[in-house]
C-alpha cells in the first residue's frame, strides 16, 4: 500500500468508498457501508401536531369515534400525552412513560365521551404544548 494521505473520498450508489491517495492509488473497499437513505432520522426538536381527523367521530368504519395524535421528541424524555375536558378536568392518559428519541402515533377512542370540545397535551423534559380537538357525536 502506497504511504501518503487521502486527496479524496467518495461512496457509491452500491455503498461501496472509494479513496484516491496523494501517490495517485485508487482503493475501493471491501465491504459495502450501510447507505444513508436507510437510516432512520431522528427529530431534532419536540412537536405536537393536530390531530386527524379533527374534528373527529363516528364513521362508517368504526362505531367508535376515534383520532390519531402524533408527536416527536428529539432525546430520551419522560412523555405525559393527556386529554381534558373544557373545564381542565383530565378525562385521559394516552402515554405515561420514558420514551427514546423518536416519532410517535397515538389513537384516541372518545367511546363514552360526549360531544364537544377538548383539549390534549403533551408534556416531556420542560416542552409542553397543548392543542384543542372537536368531538362530534
Amino acid at each position: 500500500m502506497e504511504t501518503g494521505y487521502t486527496l479524496s473520498l467518495a461512496i457509491n450508489s452500491g455503498g461501496y468508498i472509494f479513496t484516491g491517495t496523494k501517490g495517485g492509488g485508487v482503493y475501493k473497499s471491501i465491504n459495502s457501508t450501510t447507505s444513508l437513505e436507510n437510516e432512520e432520522k431522528l427529530p431534532i426538536s419536540f412537536a405536537l401536531y393536530q390531530n386527524y381527523p379533527n374534528p373527529f367521530g363516528r364513521d362508517i368504519h368504526s362505531h367508535h369515534p376515534s383520532t390519531a395524535i402524533k408527536y416527536t421528541i428529539p432525546n430520551a424524555n419522560r412523555v405525559l400525552l393527556t386529554i381534558y375536558n373544557v373545564l381542565g378536568k383530565e378525562v385521559a392518559t394516552l402515554v405515561n412513560e420514558e420514551k427514546p428519541a423518536g416519532s410517535y402515533e397515538v389513537s384516541f377512542s372518545a367511546e363514552g365521551l360526549a360531544g364537544g370540545i377538548y383539549f390534549y397535551r403533551l408534556q416531556a423534559g420542560n416542552y409542553s404544548e397543548t392543542k384543542k380537538i372537536v368531538l362530534l357525536k
